[in-house]
């Protein structure tokens, strides 16, 4: 029998993000996808290191790298759409939720198991969600930094908003303060300038 899981894993790259809104580069889910997993990895990394947590590293990269799989089937929903009202944001979740089951029956049977605690949220790894959500809008603030460095104030609302959410996730996340005080900065850099 044959199984596309892998297939429609790697058709992330043509989902473009962020299509409301005039871009000077267009970004997409692959690149999201790969920027959330370095930096929930760095994240938690963070919160092993600095605040003797017991993180599964590994497992959080995994989680960042898969967490936005279900808009393969979904499409991207524009944010203001998707966070409109709790019903909306409700419906959507569930929405997500069956896309995500859609792409583990796309696996044979004796993978499944392997890919469920990644595609699935469950309470056993709710900080390592957590950490991935916030690793999300670090991307996207990583995105609202480059737009704006380069003129294009159709990003600059959502920068505001941005950081006004990563501020109150640095309140219960400690590793989301550390991020974005010891590396946030140095995306606004040119080449030149992280190279010296």
């Amino acid at each position: 029998m044959e199984y596309n899981f892998y297939a429609m894993v790697s058709r992330m790259k043509y989902i473009n993000r962020w299509a409301l809104m005039r871009n000077t580069r267009e970004e997409n889910l692959c690149e999201h996808s790969l920027e959330v997993s370095v930096i929930a990895h760095a994240l938690a990394t963070i919160g092993n290191v600095r605040y003797d947590k017991k993180l599964n590293t590994e497992k959080a990269a995994l989680i960042g790298l898969y967490h936005d799989a279900s808009e393969i089937i979904t499409g991207d929903m524009p944010t203001p759409i998707k966070y409109y009202n709790n019903e909306l944001k409700t419906a959507f979740k569930d929405v997500e939720d069956i896309a995500c089951h859609k792409l583990l029956d796309k696996l044979p049977a004796d993978l499944r198991a392997a890919y469920e605690p990644i595609l699935i949220k469950s309470e056993e790894d709710a900080y390592l969600w957590k950490l991935v959500k916030a690793a999300d809008k670090l991307s996207a603030m990583i995105k609202c930094i480059e737009e704006t460095a380069s003129g294009n104030t159709e990003f600059s609302s959502a920068l505001n908003a941005t950081s006004k959410t990563l501020n109150k996730l640095a309140d219960e996340l400690p590793e989301v303060n550390d991020f974005m005080r010891d590396f946030l900065s140095s995306y606004g850099k040119t080449l030149d300038e992280l190279s010296n």
